[in-house]
């Protein structure tokens, strides 16, 4: 994931809803540098695989067990 550093004041103008889409659109990690030196990331967040799929059974009978 690429990622892309813009100072606050240089987001000042642009509509939240556009800084979102932009990021969400290009897949990409924004850094957003505040006045006091602190940086705030916002990403999308990460797709995950599904699953896999394992071979096995359940033994029939297998609540009546004792553990």
């Amino acid at each position: 994931m690429t990622s892309k550093t813009l100072k606050l004041n240089e987001l000042e103008k642009k509509k939240l809803r556009e800084i979102l889409q932009i990021v969400s659109t290009n897949q990409m990690a924004l850094i957003v540098q505040l006045p006091n030196g602190e940086e705030v990331v916002i990403q999308p967040k990460p797709v995950l695989k599904p699953l896999p799929i394992l071979d096995g059974y359940i033994p029939g009978g297998w609540k009546e067990a004792i553990y």
